[in-house]
């Protein structure tokens, strides 16, 4: 039993396990989000261009009496709207959120040269070029490594 919880306690301390929790909360509150603008902002403006009409509310029946089918097909309609719009809003988020990190990274790329004997571009404070392993500047080299 005391092996079993070991292994337990292990699985749990992995960065996987973590990492997938987190990412799992995360989610859910991202999806709040998503939900809500999707839900309190875009399906009031499309209501507005469809003149209100509920399509959740869309159905006809096949039969008569307590034994008919009825088909919904309105609700069809609209979690096929939900999706499309929900799909959009996230693509525009991750959009910006991509562009905001590319300009973070772009923005903190070291400044390079290139290396006067391979023309291989390295950062400026490289002490050897990694590609023909050439010395360029000794005196930036540690005396213990020397």
């Amino acid at each position: 039993m005391k092996k079993l919880w070991n292994e337990f306690k292990e699985f749990i301390n992995r960065g996987n396990a973590m990492d997938l929790a987190v990412a799992v909360v995360i989610g859910a509150a991202f999806t709040a989000i998503i939900n809500s603008i999707v839900g309190d902002f875009i399906t009031p403006l499309i209501s507005l261009i469809t003149f209100n009409v509920d399509f959740a509310s869309l159905q006809f029946s096949v039969g008569d009496g307590e034994d008919a089918a009825i088909f919904r097909y309105g609700q069809l309609i609209q979690a096929v709207i939900n999706f499309i719009v929900t799909a959009v809003v996230i693509f525009f988020i991750i959009k910006g959120a991509n562009s905001l990190a590319k300009k973070k990274i772009l923005n903190k790329a070291a400044p390079t040269m290139p290396c006067p004997y391979c023309s291989t571009l390295i950062p400026e404070t490289a002490v050897r070029c990694p590609n023909c392993t050439t010395l360029l500047d000794a005196s930036k080299v540690p005396e213990d490594a020397r």
